[in-house]
């Protein structure tokens, strides 16, 4: 955990209809000074919206081999690699050649992000998936998080069902490919 970050608790319950995902998370985040609100309420959906058997956190910051949320396999193969916010070009590349699923989950205006990415070279950009969030939603639910937090998750068709420490939100999860 690196010098001066806030730990954060999240006791999770997870019901994910779309991917039929039922499960009861407990999460330690991490929060460097430097990453806001917004940031660590994608990582912790990413996490959730992603999860699957070997999904974990990397090291934050202080890494830059790892994205923010990964998934290994048994033999310790990323299967998964999670980016958030708006990741340079080189990072999906690379993320894209070391893993089967390659997604970015963002708190941006998607337009915006894309935007980034045009000409730029990224290893089978066609499987690579970018995930929004109506706008206002992250900050939303950002603004409600606490040290100690209680968070209900449901997704069904598409749309994204949340409580947060008493306070119901909700966003469709808008997904799009990059090209």
């Amino acid at each position: 955990m690196a010098a001066g970050a806030t730990v954060h608790t999240f006791e999770i319950t997870l019901a994910d209809v779309d991917r039929g995902v039922y499960e009861d998370l407990s999460l330690r985040v991490a929060r460097h000074p430097s990453e806001t609100g917004a940031f660590m309420m994608t990582r912790v959906l990413a996490h959730c919206l992603e999860h699957a058997e070997g999904i974990a956190f990397s090291e934050g910051i202080s890494t830059t081999e790892e994205p923010a949320v990964l998934v290994r396999d048994l033999t310790g193969l990323i299967t998964a690699w999670i980016e958030v916010g708006q990741p340079e070009a080189e990072r999906l590349h690379r993320g894209s050649r070391l893993a089967e699923r390659t997604v970015v989950y963002t708190q941006h205006d998607p337009a915006k992000v894309l935007a980034r990415w045009d000409g730029k070279r990224i290893h089978e950009r066609e499987r690579i998936e970018l995930v929004s969030f109506d706008p206002g939603f992250i900050d939303a639910a950002a603004a409600l998080v606490g040290r100690r937090n209680a968070l209900t998750v449901s997704v069904t068709d598409g749309h994204l069902y949340a409580e947060l420490n008493g306070t119901a939100l909700d966003s469709d999860v808008l997904r799009r490919p990059l090209d």
